[in-house]
């Protein structure tokens, strides 16, 4: 199907940063959303963000609703998955597109109205001048907020952004936004395996490895749409902490093995020295603590040693990388 452009003469931008349709200076810049029964929402996003690209992608990632024939009929182009691949599964699949049509400039945005479609063009404003690679709409930088947010989410995404920052040193104030806009340079370089929620690291991850640039533009997301589920959230959240401890104990095993293993030999040793002076007559009800000191003592010179070794593995295998590939 062909991409269906937004024939309304001219995009709604700020600061003339994309051009007149019809000049010789246009780009063409697409907005991509996955797309997952959001029937309730959908024709009204795909119809504003139509305001300020030139082409809409919808990834409908298996919904049993009639959100395809209604994004479609609001001008989207529509590509269907057979089955839900998950968050992860549906940006795969819309970079494969962008590229394909030789975008400019691509803007992610939710499609169940999180999102104010208004805030297309300041994301856009940072990719199209090259001052940026990746613009993230962040809700915790000056001028952003996240409306009705609940505080189990603020909390949350604080913790996940605590962890993510300890491994990748970015400084990212918002990593979970899916409000995102990427150059050229940034669709041809990012590859990422995940399917589900975790890709919003992961994608960060790899940015900084290719050392694309990254910025965080202000921006408010809403909390009061028709759909949320507080499982949903939860459970994304779990997988998506999960994987930033699981990256940060690959790129600092001494900072995430180390330290709770010394906390633990220094446990052992506490209880170790008060069961020895507490022993008089009585070896019998010493025995129980004394043997849990010794296995405290042990895990955490385990997770130490363990610690040491990775830590110094690492180290080698880059210096090796460095020398011998010139990879760094």
């Amino acid at each position: 199907m062909a991409i269906l452009l937004n024939m309304t003469g001219n995009r709604e931008v700020l600061g003339g940063i994309v051009e007149d349709i019809g000049t010789s200076s246009k780009r063409f810049i697409v907005a991509g959303m996955p797309m997952y029964n959001e029937e309730e929402t959908i024709g009204t996003v795909v119809t504003t963000a139509l305001r300020y690209v030139d082409a809409v992608i919808c990834i409908d990632d298996g919904s049993s609703d009639s959100s395809a024939r209604i994004a479609e009929a609001c001008g989207a182009t529509v590509i269907r998955h057979r089955t839900n691949r998950g968050y992860g599964g549906a940006l795969k699949t819309l970079f494969v597109k962008a590229k394909d049509l030789d975008v400019d400039a691509l803007v992610v945005l939710d499609s169940d109205g999180q999102h104010r479609s208004s805030d297309i063009p300041k994301l856009l404003k940072p990719i199209l001048s090259g001052e940026a690679d990746f613009a993230i709409g962040s809700r915790f930088v000056e001028g952003g907020s996240g409306t009705d947010m609940p505080a189990y989410r603020r909390l949350g995404i604080k913790v996940i952004t605590a962890a993510s920052n300890l491994s990748s040193d970015l400084g990212i104030k918002d990593t979970q936004s899916g409000f995102r806009a990427f150059s050229r340079i940034a669709l041809e370089r990012l590859r990422f395996d995940s399917e589900g929620m975790e890709l919003s690291l992961e994608m960060l991850e790899d940015a900084r490895e290719k050392q694309l640039k990254i910025i965080e533009v202000p921006t408010v997301i809403r909390y009061d749409v028709p759909k949320g589920s507080n499982f949903t959230a939860v459970s994304h959240g779990f997988t998506v902490l999960t994987w930033a401890m699981l990256s940060l104990s690959q790129k600092k095993p001494l900072l995430v093995l180390g330290l709770p293993g010394a906390g633990l030999l220094a446990t052992g040793a506490a209880m170790g020295m008060n069961t020895a002076q507490g022993v008089t007559g009585h070896i019998d009800s010493f025995v129980g603590p004394g043997l849990s000191a010794i296995w405290i003592g042990v895990l955490g010179l385990s997770l130490m040693a363990t610690g040491l070794v990775l830590q110094s593995a690492r180290g080698f295998l880059r210096h090796l990388l460095v020398r011998e590939f010139g990879l760094d």
